[in-house]
């Protein structure tokens, strides 16, 4: 059995003086490299996952602007997969399933950005594609909604959106949790 960290869309845009700034992208990010840094010490495969928007009137993560770049926090070393994508769901019109199967991925633990829409549907729709799926709790970030006028906070958001995964879709849990569990 091989577990793959997935880290997706930890951009520059997401982070103060970004085009779409996020609650707390820099905790997350941080909990992101420590996983990162544990999958690398124990030779654990690593994807990023980079959104690039090409769709009309897109405001953020736009190509070839260093808000689409990867945060310095999580930055991919030589060799390290790196999937573009172009849609919330990271297998949509994408290499990532070809690239999990090449390596014998059967799990996932899924850290990034934003919870409410990136991390949840690349991971309804890695579970329907048959993997384990962790979802880090402290690892993701999201932000403010607003429907009918109604404002939900985003710890709010984070929280119904985790809570919709876990047991269905994934298992959620801390940074802490998930590397007492990968040793």
């Amino acid at each position: 059995m091989t577990t793959a960290l997935l880290l997706i869309d930890i951009q520059n845009d997401y982070f103060a003086g970004g085009r779409m700034v996020l609650s707390g992208p820099d905790a997350a990010a941080r909990q992101a490299a420590t996983l990162l840094a544990h999958f690398r010490s124990t030779a654990r495969p690593v994807v990023h996952v980079r959104h690039v928007a090409l769709r009309p009137g897109a405001t953020f993560f736009l190509p070839d602007t260093e808000g689409a770049a990867i945060h310095s926090l999580v930055e991919p070393l030589a060799g390290e997969t790196v999937i573009e994508k172009h849609q919330p769901n990271s297998f949509l019109e994408t290499g990532l399933e070809a690239h999990l199967g090449s390596i014998g991925a059967t799990s996932l633990v899924i850290a990034g950005m934003m919870t409410h829409m990136c991390v949840d549907s690349t991971t309804r729709a890695a579970s329907e594609r048959g993997l384990d799926c962790v979802v880090v709790s402290d690892a993701c970030a999201t932000k403010d909604l607003t429907i009918a006028g109604v404002s939900v906070e985003a710890g709010s958001v984070h929280a119904a959106f985790l809570a919709a995964l876990d047991g269905s879709f994934a298992t959620v849990q801390s940074t802490a949790d998930t590397l007492e569990r990968l040793v």
